[in-house]
């Protein structure tokens, strides 16, 4: 992995074509920003990212199936079919 400032990729047109993972700071208040994945790792990348979001969505789903559970079915509603 290569350490960057955006300062330093703005500069170069080449600095693009690598094949390795960069890690993007930014120079003047010395913290991270994020990464820059090249085409190369696309497809490895696009399903680690997916693993995530799906991870967090059955989490959300999760916790609204837990609200669901402890909301009381009242008088004429109907139940939503989550035990």
């Amino acid at each position: 992995m290569i350490e960057a400032t955006l300062a330093n990729m703005r500069k170069s047109s080449d600095f693009f074509k690598t094949d390795n993972i960069i890690q993007i700071y930014d120079g003047r208040k010395k913290e991270e920003i994020g990464f820059f994945v090249p085409n190369i790792f696309k497809e490895e990348f696009q399903k680690f990212i997916e693993t995530i979001e799906n991870k967090r969505k059955l989490k959300l789903l999760n916790r609204v199936s837990k609200a669901q559970k402890q909301d009381p079915i009242e008088e004429g509603s109907s139940d939503d079919g989550i035990k």
